[in-house]
């Protein structure tokens, strides 16, 4: 099946009003009072509010179609939707029921979907039943999704992999800190999909390595991240050397002014699609700041660490974690750390063991807030409280997605009060706020904390069964590394619409 025709783009219209594509959502912004208690025995309070800087979303001319209520009910090829039935995902979320419709007959797309939500396969489906049928040169990939991170870039590969693979179609990721030659080897083998960071796929491009003018359908996502690293330059280098009149498709978890000139540039007559306020009403997520002495953080800190369960430990800086870690292992908590001085490999093996248990405690900066999905991780903590709304909600991201259960903590200590609560305010969250102890019940209560063994733990890797030399004959034809990795599988359970990576 062949979905590859073009959307031409005669004109571009923008207003400040929402149109037709759009969900729509009733309430209005409420003040609360951000830094007081919740009702008592309740859970933080998400309240709608657009967030600091929202641009109003693009009117629809075009209008949409309606949202579907089976993937049964989508025109893709078959073996796509079986393969869905195969991965037990059957019921798509509201994201992928409103958009899919629409993305499959070429549709631009402009999606605002908090993490967790389903929006990788919002975007890889339509992708993959679109560029079906249809076979990549050597370094002329069909289609193209841009994100901002390594790590976001393996969790998409990884969602779109067996889907992939039911429509014969080989997927490439392209990401820095990792061998630049493997990566050629992939795309000089040809893949029809590429996912890529901007900066690794430039370079290849300067290299003469990889062309776009073969690209037909492009996608951003988590464009704000993008935007507010500082790539802007070179996604819209990028998006210039693509196919004119191929579809775009641009996703993420909050819509500010940096994202408005993605989407006046490049999206032509867009079905938008808000799933809910930019701060993420997720009604399974509770919101709680503690207030701690400054005296008895480190203390709590460790305490909450030493629970049963895994968590995330968010700090702001990569000595700050490293600093965490050690004291963490030294007091019995199998803790292993997470931030950008880490190479890629190490940071892959830490992602493995945090999975699989061999590690409960991942002490992280920023660098894990987006793309990192674990399954069954119900508590998020944010030891440094965030300074930007944003980062607020894709660390509490990694928590409650899918329709899970999840807890999102805060420690506040006094001078940090003021700060909390402007910034409580901008994502609309009312949390429940409480004054706690190291020990004391409400600290247990809210976190499971308890009091570490106090015997230091050594974290070793698993052990690996050593690989077989490669005889002499096989020389000259090793498969393409992970750098391709068109069929693994992934790394986390296929729930309610599909495994989602951001």
């Amino acid at each position: 099946m062949n979905r590859t025709g073009t959307n031409r783009r005669s004109s571009r219209t923008r207003d400040g009003n929402a149109g037709s594509g759009k969900s729509s959502h009733s309430g209005s912004p409420r003040a609360g009072r951000p830094g007081g208690p919740a009702r008592s025995g309740g859970r933080g309070v998400m309240r709608p509010a657009r967030a600091q800087g929202e641009f109003a979303l693009p009117r629809t001319i075009s209008p949409a179609l309606p949202a579907v209520e089976g993937f049964a009910d989508l025109d893709m090829p078959g073996t796509l939707v079986a393969a869905l039935g195969s991965q037990g995902v059957t019921v798509p979320f509201p994201i992928q029921a409103a958009t899919l419709p629409n993305s499959l007959t070429g549709r631009d797309v402009l999606g605002r979907a908090r993490t967790g939500s389903g929006k990788t396969l919002a975007f890889g489906l339509a992708l993959l039943a679109r560029t079906a049928g249809r076979r990549a040169e050597a370094g002329q990939p069909l289609a193209l999704v841009l994100v901002p991170t390594r790590e976001l870039a393996q969790q998409v590969t990884d969602a779109l992999a067996p889907y992939a693979r039911a429509v014969h179609l080989r997927l490439a990721t392209v990401v820095g800190g990792m061998p630049i030659g493997r990566q050629t080897a992939a795309l000089r083998h040809g893949a029809e999909v590429l996912v890529a960071t901007p900066g690794r796929l430039k370079d290849l491009i300067d290299r003469g390595h990889c062309r776009l003018d073969e690209v037909a359908v492009t996608v951003l996502d988590e464009a704000d991240q993008m935007t507010d690293m500082g790539f802007m330059p070179q996604v819209t280098a990028l998006l210039d050397q693509v196919r004119p009149g191929g579809q775009r498709m641009l996703f993420s978890a909050t819509l500010d002014r940096n994202v408005d000139l993605l989407v006046r540039r490049y999206l032509h007559d867009p079905v938008v699609h808000s799933v809910d306020p930019s701060a993420g009403a997720v009604t399974t997520m509770e919101h709680h700041v503690l207030h701690v002495h400054a005296a008895d953080k480190d203390a709590a800190t460790t305490e909450i660490a030493a629970r049963d369960g895994r968590v995330i430990l968010f700090l702001d800086t990569k000595h700050a974690v490293d600093r965490l870690t050690e004291r963490l292992l030294n007091s019995g908590v199998r803790a292993a750390s997470l931030h950008g001085g880490k190479s890629q490999p190490q940071r892959t093996r830490t992602l493995a063991h945090f999975r699989t248990g061999h590690v409960s405690v991942l002490v992280a900066t920023n660098v894990a807030a987006r793309g990192i999905h674990v399954d069954n991780l119900d508590l998020v903590v944010n030891v440094d409280p965030p300074t930007d709304h944003k980062d607020y909600l894709h660390r509490g991201g990694r928590t409650a997605r899918a329709g899970a259960s999840g807890s999102v903590v805060t420690l506040v200590t006094p001078s940090q009060r003021r700060s909390m609560a402007r910034l409580m305010a901008a994502v609309g969250i009312v949390p429940q706020t409480t004054q706690v102890r190291v020990g004391e019940e409400a600290l247990h209560r809210i976190t499971g904390a308890q009091t570490p063994s106090g015997i230091p733990v050594i974290i070793t890797a698993p052990t690996v069964e050593p690989r077989r030399k490669r005889g002499a004959a096989s020389r000259g034809r090793r498969r393409p590394a992970s750098a391709a990795a068109p069929y693994a599988r992934p790394g986390g359970r296929i729930r309610r619409g599909g495994l989602e990576p951001s």
